[in-house]
């Protein structure tokens, strides 16, 4: 029996779909076209692989390293590195109470995909555009967004989901479904993306994904690039680091990482073959439409370019939106987690009784969080709704934070013995980049997430 009772992961495939499953979710499906579409397409992404490979990769390796070597939640594992130091004790508690604002707000996002899943698989959308309005995909999203029931709805069923699944167990829960989930969201990627390829803006969307024009880098599409690359693998969170905790000894940490991020890379950019091919193929539409891509624009889009085959474009959206539910609950998953371990181990809660604490307090939050949207809601702090909040806490300052100090305590206070071990098993495998690994974690990494969090901040002003 593992100590605390905890769980590991039985299978090497087990280990890299669950942590790839932390990392893929709506970062990649919607925020990353967005992100790609508003900075340049080609030229972006290749500043974005260079992120991962420069920055995320080694700070991903930490994380590993961290929650492998301790076996304890984010939380406890600093603890039991840097005895003593309490400068870094709060590290894993920033990153629970993170990960508990995010699952709270990120629900609600999730909900919304589940709701246009339903409204996708009742053919609804066509039903709107033959009889609705100029705008009315845009007037339903902003109808449904302020309506103060069925948004909670849906995303209490989410949240319901999420916790059916941690309730489960490691293996038998979070693996286990994982295993299901990650094949799945493949195939849905590929048959979707096999569809928009066939669409008139094939050729042009390959080419605004894959033909860069190096004219259009510059400082912020650098920086945009950067921090897309930490906010898609999930860095900062510690849900990684508690995911590794779970790991046993014979797990490659190194391959491990650059298979999850490689196949974190690979939704992305699958994500924008299937997008902007549909957005080139409907005249006066622009990649940089932003984030209202998803729920506004892209309905109408699957109904104008499949409008000769009928039944292509009743299955497309529903196909679509499936896939932003699978990827919204990977990620949900791998955050209820975190909080769920930090609980049971640190505080000696009993496993299920943590889970039913995480799960109701995040949906008591994720319902004030959706009722702040509607208009006229008293739920505003500091001119910002209650969602909009913890979107910035998080985004702009508890996952830079966390990420910078990550970093810092890999690269400058852990010891290098550990740093080692863990990285060869305890010498049972080669590597051989080890200075440059310790140099990317000291210097290039903080460097480079100082710089997303002032830019974010915007305390830095580029011209």
């Amino acid at each position: 029996m593992e100590k605390n009772n905890r769980g590991k992961f039985a299978s090497k495939l087990g280990v890299i779909l669950a942590s790839a499953g932390s990392a893929v979710g709506l970062g990649n499906i919607w925020r990353f076209p967005t992100e790609a579409g508003e900075n340049g397409g080609a030229a972006f992404i290749l500043i974005y692989i260079c992120c991962i490979i420069l920055f995320g990769l080694p700070v991903m390796i930490a994380e590993f390293m961290i929650g492998r070597n301790t076996n304890a939640d984010a939380s406890t594992a600093f603890k039991k590195l840097a005895p003593g130091k309490i400068q870094w004790h709060w590290i894993g508690p920033l990153g629970v109470v993170a990960g508990m604002m995010i699952f709270s707000f990120y629900s609600v996002v999730a909900g919304w995909t589940l709701n246009y899943t339903v409204q996708a698989g009742l053919n609804r959308f066509n039903h709107m555009a033959g009889n609705g309005t100029e705008n009315v995909f845009g007037n339903y999203f902003s109808n449904f967004i302020a309506d103060p029931i069925w948004p909670t709805i849906y995303l209490t069923a989410f949240i319901l989901l999420t916790h059916y699944v941690v309730a489960k167990g490691i293996e038998k829960g979070i693996e286990r479904f994982s295993k299901i989930m990650m094949p799945t969201l493949f195939i849905l990627l590929l048959v979707l993306a096999g569809f928009a390829l066939t669409t008139q803006g094939a050729a042009e969307g390959l080419s605004f994904l894959f033909k860069p024009d190096f004219s259009k880098i510059n400082s912020d599409v650098i920086l945009s690039a950067m921090g897309q690359a930490f906010f898609s693998l999930s860095i900062g969170l510690g849900c990684l680091c508690t995911y590794a905790s779970y790991f046993r000894p014979n797990v490659n940490l190194t391959k491990t990482a650059i298979s999850v991020a490689g196949i974190d890379t690979f939704v992305a950019i699958v994500s924008g073959l299937i997008i902007f091919p549909a957005v080139f193929s409907v005249p006066g539409m622009e990649p940089s439409e932003g984030p209202s891509l998803v729920f506004v624009a892209l309905p109408n889009i699957f109904r104008i370019v499949f409008a000769d085959y009928p039944i292509v474009a009743y299955i497309l959206p529903f196909l679509f939106y499936f896939l932003l539910v699978l990827a919204s609950l990977t990620s949900t998953i791998s955050m209820h987690e975190l909080v769920t371990a930090y609980l049971h181990e640190r505080h000696h809660i009993s496993r299920q009784k943590a889970t039913y604490i995480v799960t109701t307090v995040c949906l008591v939050f994720g319902i004030l969080c959706s009722l702040s949207l509607g208009s006229g809601s008293v739920l505003n702090i500091g001119g910002m709704s209650l969602f909009d909040l913890f979107d910035y806490l998080t985004a702009k300052w508890m996952l830079p934070l966390g990420g910078l100090f990550i970093a810092l305590f890999t690269g400058w206070q852990l010891e290098r013995k550990i740093i080692w071990e863990e990285l060869t098993n305890k010498g049972q495998l080669s590597f051989y980049g080890f200075k440059v690994f310790m140099f990317l974690m000291k210097f290039v990494a903080p460097v480079g997430i100082l710089l997303i969090f002032l830019d974010q901040l915007n305390i830095l002003s580029f011209s």
